[in-house]
């Protein structure tokens, strides 16, 4: 008592520290210590790595309340009070008060138990029942006779619980402490002398309990005694201690047991009134006791995970008020009245989709505050979900993933656990847990089709929408927002970025440059669809790009040539009967399909009778035979117009000389006179002599290769109608190509100057060309002009060939 009293003196807090040899720790400390006071450093006595008590996220949890009474300081490891601890609160008159802590540690999970016996200090004044004590006593009662003043309550124990009384100095009574087997004391009024109730019939004294703390406290009661007649027996019970069993939960007025006790007397003093003479506070609202008849019934709530057992004082009074006492003992059994509560310890929300099976995801701690069997608990998850309970430490379980996790498939799982205990019938409570699955980028952008196909016209602008290509990516946020670009290539030598670029946001691919079908009909080009994740995956579509036509060509003259370039002139004999073929013209587009269809039409003629064109062919023949009276010289207008939307057209002139031979067109430089400027004539002469100095070696060469290596007559001299090849533009197609190029045609003539009569013969058409290129002569008006006036000139012959 003496260290204890020193102690509390000092205001120092004494902790004591115990280790077992098991792990369980146990410290002492008094009660009602200041919040944040240290009760010792757990971590030093248990061995603990104080750095890491952080990241094991290390905490005190209560075993078996929960109210946490006790902290732990993670950067020092001591162990602190958390909150204020009332001995009598928490363990009453007990000898032994334990609060039960556990230390929880994660990564691994390690679980220590931590003991923590609470001291009593005298905060607590003795107290009696009531504030005053009435006592009759008779006359005739003898000296030394005994009357019990039961004991003050002081909810401390051991020495700062009651250890003294006295008496208030009188002439009648002195007083008696005795001890109860519980160490209880409790004190008698003692006569010292007989009482005369004629002398004096009431006395007053004052009565004090003090109990053994430091500061000592004490109590005091008001005794009133009455002195009565005599009154000799006081009741007796029938045994000096009841038990009695009583299930928690019984419903109020619930008979728990009947007190019985006699008294010898007669009348008024035989009458019997019972009453509890010491009730606790927690006790006094959980019973009531009928006065007259000694039943004890359930008044209250009773609950075993509150209170286990009840102890009370009994007392039997008599009308004229002796009283004797017994003692009632209640022993409470438990009743599976309580689910099992689940508490979430930890739980790593969200969990990544890429967690291998067997990853612990969260620690779960089941209570059940039932006893025995009715506290053995039982959990399990519902089916249909990747994760497991496994059970670890006591009443700890780890939730652990059992299979592979996809976000796409399932990105939210709703957990229900269920604890269930073993009483009768068993209880169960659930938990939901809402685990999300985060996202990992391990899908790539897939595009919604396979290959991509854009069409557009030509002379498109720049700037024009092609086509758009649309890939998507089931992954979360920015892994799954997809980028587009185009990858790196060429087409026709160029980069492809100076073709198409694309919307990076959009996927809508633009043109960038104006097509020309002439030059381009299609190409391909590779776009990339890419995501923003944490390395981006990216996949490639094929993307081709067709150019249609448009009929941005007219059609082109190939023959006759374009006027200005040459003067081409077709001899047609004056014996050419209706149908005759005299002249064709050709012409090509470079557009293709229906924008190159081209039709001919005669739109002009010095007669127009006389002359008519193919449609599709170009060919100029004769409607009806040559008459005498038609005009030598004719002059054609011929339109080309292809079938595009909207049509375009070209046109040309071709003369036509209706006679058998040069010699008898001695005008034909009228001709030109009326289409050229008069300073066309000193040319004329000059190219009339360079041709007749070179005249006599044609004809030599001609008769050579004539006899020596072709059957067919060679030409001396080319009238300008053979078409070159290679005048023909290189994307223009063949004979058979388009349809623009007709089959060749070749003309024989045989003039002879001076003479009236001529032969002109049709030979069938050839599949090649008749005359290379470089064999081709082109003669303008004035030759024309000066040949034909040169009437000495020997026999010509002239071969006309027209493609």
């Amino acid at each position: 008592m003496g260290f204890w009293t020193v102690a509390v003196q000092c205001g120092l807090a004494f902790i004591f520290l115990t280790l077992r040899v098991d792990g369980d720790v146990t410290y002492s400390v008094l009660e009602e210590m200041n919040r944040g006071s240290v009760i010792g450093n757990i971590a030093k006595d248990l061995g603990l790595d104080l750095g890491r008590l952080s990241t094991r996220k290390a905490r005190v949890d209560s075993e078996e309340s929960n109210v946490q009474y006790c902290g732990l300081n993670l950067n020092t490891g001591d162990l602190i009070v958390q909150e204020r601890i009332d001995r009598e609160g928490l363990c009453g008159k007990k000898a032994m008060c334990v609060i039960k802590q556990e230390l929880v540690l994660e990564n691994p999970l390690e679980l220590h138990r931590i003991h923590i016996r609470v001291l009593d200090i005298n905060d607590n004044s003795p107290q009696f029942k009531e504030e005053s004590l009435k006592i009759e006593i008779r006359e005739s009662a003898d000296k030394d006779a005994r009357f019990l003043l039961g004991e003050a309550h002081d909810g401390d124990i051991g020495e700062n619980a009651v250890q003294s009384y006295s008496l208030q100095q009188n002439d009648h009574f002195s007083l008696n402490v005795n001890t109860k087997a519980g160490g209880r004391k409790y004190c008698e009024l003692v006569l010292d002398k007989e009482l005369d109730r004629e002398d004096k019939n009431e006395m007053t004294l004052l009565l004090s309990a003090f109990d053994g703390g430091s500061p000592q406290k004490s109590g005091t009661v008001v005794i009133h005694v009455t002195v009565l007649d005599a009154n000799d027996n006081a009741p007796a019970f029938g045994q000096s201690v009841y038990k009695a069993t009583l299930p928690e939960n019984s419903p109020v007025e619930t008979l728990i047991i009947t007190l019985s006790a006699t008294d010898p007397d007669d009348g008024i003093n035989s009458e019997i009134t019972f009453g509890f003479d010491h009730v606790s506070h927690e006790n006094s609202d959980a019973f009531s006791l009928h006065p007259k008849t000694g039943e004890v019934r359930v008044a209250g709530t009773i609950d075993y995970e509150r209170v286990t057992s009840y102890e009370m004082q009994i007392s039997a009074k008599d009308g004229l008020g002796l009283v004797s006492y017994a003692t009632l003992i209640i022993e409470v059994t438990d009743e599976n009245d309580n689910a099992p509560i689940i508490h979430l310890k930890t739980m790593n929300n969200p969990i990544p989709e890429n967690i291998p099976p067997g990853t612990e995801v969260g620690i779960i701690n089941v209570q059940d505050r039932d006893s025995e069997n009715n506290r053995q608990v039982r959990c399990s998850l519902q089916q249909g979900v990747p994760f497991k309970l496994v059970p670890s430490i006591k009443n700890y379980y780890s939730l652990v993933s059992t299979g592979q996790l996809d976000r796409e498939v399932v990105s939210d799982y709703n957990i229900t656990i269920t604890a269930t205990d073993e009483g009768s019938p068993p209880l169960s409570s659930s938990k939901s847990v809402q685990l999300s699955v985060a996202d990992i980028n391990d899908n790539p952008p897939v595009f919604e089709e396979e290959s991509y196909s854009a069409y557009v016209s030509e002379n498109n602008k720049a700037g024009s929408t092609l086509c758009s290509v649309a890939a998507r990516d089931p992954d979360w946020r920015q892994n799954g927002t997809v980028i587009y670009s185009l990858l790196a290539g060429e087409v026709n030598g160029a980069p492809v970025s100076s073709y198409v670029s694309v919307n990076g946001d959009t996927g809508v691919i633009h043109a960038v440059r104006s097509f020309d079908y002439e030059q381009l009909r299609s190409f391909k080009v590779q776009v990339m669809a890419r995501d923003n994740g944490s390395p981006p995956l990216s996949s490639n579509v094929t993307v081709s790009v067709f150019i249609s036509d448009v009929n941005d060509n007219a059609p082109q003259i190939l023959y006759p040539a374009p006027e200005g370039n040459s003067f081409m002139t077709e001899l047609v004999p004056k014996a050419a009967h209706g149908g005759s073929l005299v002249s064709k013209v050709i012409a090509v587009d470079a557009d293709s399909g229906q924008n190159a269809w081209l039709s001919y039409q005669i739109v002009k003629s010095t007669d127009p009778g006389l002359f008519t064109i193919g449609v599709h062919s170009g060919e100029i023949r004769t409607q009806r035979d040559i008459s005498e009276s038609d005009s030598m010289k004719q002059n054609l207008i011929v339109s080309v117009k292809d079938n595009g939307q909207p049509s375009l057209s070209a046109t040309c002139s071709m003369y036509l000389l209706i006679s058998d031979n040069l010699a008898e067109v001695p005008e034909l430089k009228d001709i030109s006179y009326d289409e050229k400027n008069s300073k066309l004539t000193s040319y004329l002469i000059i190219a009339l002599v360079s041709v007749s100095t070179f005249f006599l070696t044609f004809i030599i060469i001609i008769l050579g290769v004539r006899f020596c290596r072709r059957r067919k007559p060679r030409l001396l001299f080319d009238g300008a109608v053979a078409i070159p090849s290679a005048y023909l533009p290189p994307n223009y197609a063949d004979v058979d190509g388009t349809g623009t190029l007709r089959s060749t045609y070749n003309y024989d003539a045989y003039l002879t100057t001076g003479s009236r009569t001529s032969d002109f013969k049709f030979v069938s058409s050839y599949n090649d060309n008749t005359l290379p290129a470089d064999q081709t002569l082109r003669k303008s008006p004035s030759d024309f002009a000066d040949v034909f006036g040169d009437g000495d000139s020997s026999e010509v012959g002239t071969k006309l060939t027209m493609l």
